[in-house]
């Protein structure tokens, strides 16, 4: 009977540990969209990835890498951005969020680069689809960056898939 009382209690805490954990790890791959506030200004479309380890339910830290691809004045465009910061959110089955991310951004125009320090300042609402994923119904972020000596303010839209282990 003990026994069976201590793999009982022992199923219960695992379970119970393994749930917590379950939301302390997120990964987000998606779709995304920039507009370019460049002069001219573009659009361009491309890919969002992110990772976040969560310190508590609501408190966690994001790397956030994306890539861009379009064309200005004929010329190819490719624009990369590498942000890391605090996020905070509502734990809840729709999860709004809100992030302060710093980094650098680089950009190749016509095969000539350069690089800026870039942050991103952005909100968004995730909602969980299954246990374990979540669907990332949008995440707008307002990104500023300094290249080819020129301000450029960049809004991009992004959407996608979010998986909590």
């Amino acid at each position: 009977m003990f026994r069976r009382l201590s793999f009982l209690a022992g199923l219960i805490l695992l379970f119970s540990v393994s749930a917590k954990a379950q939301d302390q790890f997120q990964l987000f791959g998606g779709y995304s969209y920039m507009h370019v506030g460049a002069n001219p200004s573009f659009n361009s479309n491309g890919w969002e990835l992110s990772g976040q380890y969560k310190f508590m339910d609501w408190l966690g830290v994001v790397g956030d890498f994306d890539g861009h691809y379009g064309t200005t004045e004929g010329d190819s465009v490719a624009a990369h951005d590498f942000l890391f910061g605090p996020q905070v959110s509502w734990p809840a089955r729709v999860s709004p969020f809100a992030h302060l991310l710093m980094g650098a951004a680089h950009m190749t125009e016509g095969g000539v680069g350069d690089t800026s320090f870039a942050m991103g300042l952005g909100a968004g609402i995730d909602t969980r689809i299954a246990p374990a994923f979540y669907w990332r119904i949008f995440q707008v972020d307002y990104i500023p960056t300094y290249f080819f000596g020129h301000t450029q303010s960049d809004m991009r839209i992004s959407t996608g898939i979010v998986f909590h282990f």
